[in-house]
């Protein structure tokens, strides 16, 4: 087990559940199609991944379709589905372990950078993180890769050798190594255990405490 001084977390499916709100705002950008899905489980693959690519892969939406959903989304999500979202138990006493051991803590997110620092400080969880990276509210900086490049260059992090991707989707570890950086991968989020043993993450972590026990 390699020692890393610096963690990179996911925000999404990895330190809150931000089930209700995501799919509750997809739901209602999808109706503006004219599409009704009444069973939000459906949705639950637009928790992690940009939402861009999200509505063209899942519902074949053109470029420009999804463009338009992105802003009906945030109709909502800037309203309501922000705060429809939990950290997740036991999240809290981890990263305060980690910051008493000397660990330097960093979001790396795919939502909008935006929301997850409004997100961040509302659960009081924004004092832990010397950084938080999101993605840019027009798109441009959009993939998990770039939000980590983003997120290192701006925290003046060059050798990625000590550094570890926290995710519960494959675009993190995707991500993660794209930016020759190793990924944890944890199965209490969105990702399947399917999903995660085939983008072969460093490590995979069960629980919180096993994600605990890795990192220290």
């Amino acid at each position: 087990m390699k020692k890393y001084d610096v963690i990179l977390f996911d925000l999404d499916g990895t330190l809150t559940d931000p089930e209700e709100g995501i799919t509750k705002s997809v739901q209602y950008a999808l109706s503006k199609f004219g599409i009704d899905v009444s069973d939000r489980t459906l949705l639950y693959p637009f928790i992690g991944p940009p939402l861009k690519d999200a509505f063209m892969e899942l519902y074949n939406f053109s470029e420009a379709d999804a463009m338009m959903a992105i802003k009906y989304y945030r109709e909502r999500y800037e309203v309501k589905g922000l705060f429809e979202n939990i950290p997740y138990e036991g999240i809290d006493r981890l990263l305060e372990s980690l910051v008493n051991k000397g660990k330097k803590l960093i979001v790396a997110t795919s939502k909008p950078e935006k929301f997850a620092v409004e997100i961040m400080k509302h659960f009081d969880l924004a004092k832990y993180f010397t950084y938080i990276a999101g993605a840019a509210m027009d798109e441009s900086r959009n993939t998990k890769s770039a939000v980590i490049e983003y997120a290192l260059q701006t925290c003046g992090i060059t050798d990625t050798s000590s550094v570890l991707m926290v995710g519960d989707r494959k675009y993190d570890v995707i991500g993660a190594r794209q930016m020759s950086m190793d990924c944890a991968g944890v199965l209490y989020g969105y990702g399947t255990e399917k999903e995660m043993r085939e983008a072969a993450p460093a490590y995979i972590c069960a629980t919180i405490d096993e994600l605990d026990k890795l990192i220290v």
